[in-house]
């Protein structure tokens, strides 16, 4: 097909496509807009400049001049980076919510009464308070053999001999394995100390679901 054939074909359409524009042009209604720019302050247009295109703005009905509407400035890389992480911070809250709510109903259907769900905390304490132990006694251990080491070292080197190679590396081994054992009771503690926080909080929410003085959600 020819060229000029073709744009005898296309005259018919585009005199069918331009009137149905210009229609919906002219139903379109007209707006002002005013923004407030930093050099001659507040400006308003029924024609918005390519460069406001990103400005925050009112928006107005030339017919009326009612407001009808308001558009906020875009955001930088920046901003929309620190939107998403706040938007990210909210999503998180909601479902930590959302699982505390149903951690709590569980909690009121698998506990009828306090004693049961006493019993489930006496379980995990008595967990905490036997690595507790076992932790000190490791670090009394390892201290005291350590301290004997050390203390032939010190005779050795008081007799003026040299302090062996084996005797040297059992003092640094036991060096090495009491700092793990007294970070390890460290530990220890403060999951000890935290869980009877988490004991007092627990069976105080238990009360308050169960007396029905807190919402359950």
């Amino acid at each position: 097909m020819s060229r000029s054939i073709l744009a005898l074909l296309l005259i018919p359409l585009a005199a069918t496509t331009l009137p149905a524009q210009a229609a919906q042009d002219k139903a379109k209604p007209k707006k002002l807009y005013c923004w407030n720019d930093p050099k001659s302050g507040r400006t308003c247009s029924d024609a918005l400049p390519p460069d406001q295109v990103n400005s925050a703005r009112d928006e107005f009905s030339a017919k009326s001049g009612m407001r009808v509407g308001e558009v906020d400035q875009a955001m930088n890389a920046d901003e929309r980076a620190e939107a998403a992480a706040a938007a990210a911070q909210a999503r998180a809250d909601k479902a930590a919510e959302d699982t505390r709510r149903r951690t709590e109903q569980a909690m009121l259907l698998s506990y009828p009464n306090e004693e049961q769900l006493k019993r489930v905390f006496d379980e995990r304490t008595s967990i905490v308070d036997n690595s507790v132990e076992t932790a000190r006694y490791n670090v009394a251990s390892l201290r005291d053999g350590l301290v004997s080491k050390l203390q032939q070292a010190g005779s050795a080197e008081l007799a003026g001999k040299p302090v062996n190679a084996k005797l040297a590396d059992e003092i640094r081994q036991r060096h090495v394995e009491l700092m793990r054992q007294q970070a390890l009771l460290q530990s220890f503690e403060q999951q000890r100390s935290e869980l009877s926080g988490e004991v007092q909080d627990t069976l105080q929410r238990y009360r308050e679901l169960k007396s029905g003085s807190a919402p359950t959600g």
